[in-house]
C-alpha cells in the first residue's frame, strides 16, 4: 500500500493512506484541493493541489473528485453586495407582485346553461 506524506501546519508530517486524502479537482485549475485529517490533532488540513500535487496523488491511489465551477459564480458583476434588507424588499416585492397577478388574471369560465340565458330549468 501506497504511503502518502504530508504536513499538518499543526503537528508537522504525517504519514496517510489513500483512502484517508480528498482530492478535489476544480474546473477552476487554483480552486484545485487536497484535504485529510490529522490523526495527532483531528484537525482537518486543506491545501491547494497544483498539476503536479494532483498527478502525484493520482498515481498514488487517490480518487479525484472533479468539481465543475459554475460559469455564473465566474461572472464579474459591478456594484454593491446585495444587503439583507435588499432580500427583504425583494420579498416584499414578490408579494404584492403575486397580488397584482390574482387581479389581473382571467376568471375561469363557467359553463353556459339554460339558467345563464333566462330559460328556467327542470330539475328531477
Amino acid at each position: 500500500m501506497t504511503t502518502i506524506k504530508a504536513s499538518c501546519p499543526t503537528c508537522g508530517d504525517v504519514e496517510l493512506t489513500a483512502h484517508q486524502v480528498r482530492l478535489v479537482v476544480c474546473s477552476v485549475r487554483t480552486w484545485s484541493y487536497y484535504a485529510f485529517s490529522c490523526a495527532t490533532c483531528l484537525e482537518e488540513v486543506r491545501k491547494p493541489a497544483g498539476r503536479d500535487v494532483v498527478a502525484l496523488l493520482i498515481s498514488g491511489g487517490v480518487i479525484a473528485e472533479p468539481w465543475a465551477v459554475p460559469a455564473e459564480a465566474l461572472e464579474f458583476h459591478d456594484g454593491p453586495a446585495l444587503q439583507y434588507d435588499d432580500v427583504l424588499d425583494f420579498a416584499l416585492w414578490l408579494d404584492r407582485a403575486d397580488l397584482v397577478a390574482a387581479a389581473a388574471a382571467p376568471l375561469p369560465a363557467r359553463p353556459v346553461g339554460g339558467e345563464d340565458l333566462g330559460v328556467p330549468q327542470h330539475r328531477a
